[in-house]
C-alpha cells in the first residue's frame, strides 16, 4: 500500500475525530443530564438500565431510567432528577 495514502488517511481520520470531539464538547458546555424528561425517541444517550445503548432508543415518554441533556439549572423545573435512582 502507498505510504503516502496510508499517512494522509491516518490524518484525515485524527481531524474528523478532533472535530467530533470538540463539537460534542461545545454542545454539552452548560448542560447536565436530566433523567425522566426525555420524550419517546428523544433521549441523548444510553438508559441507566442498560436496556438500550444509544441515542434516539427511549420507548416512552419521561421513563426515569432515560435521560437528555438540559440547561443548566432547568432538571428540577422540568420535573427531571440529575441521577437515576431505582
Amino acid at each position: 500500500m502507498n505510504q503516502k495514502l496510508v499517512i494522509g488517511s491516518a490524518l484525515a481520520g485524527l481531524i474528523a475525530l478532533t472535530s467530533a470531539v470538540n463539537a460534542v464538547a461545545a454542545d454539552e458546555k452548560g448542560k447536565e443530564k436530566c433523567y425522566g424528561v426525555a420524550k419517546a425517541g428523544a433521549n441523548d444517550c444510553a438508559s441507566a438500565t442498560g436496556t438500550h445503548s444509544c441515542a434516539g432508543k427511549a420507548s416512552t415518554d419521561n421513563a426515569p431510567e432515560e435521560w437528555a441533556y438540559v440547561a443548566k439549572g432547568t432538571c428540577d423545573k422540568l420535573g427531571g432528577k440529575l441521577s437515576y435512582k431505582k
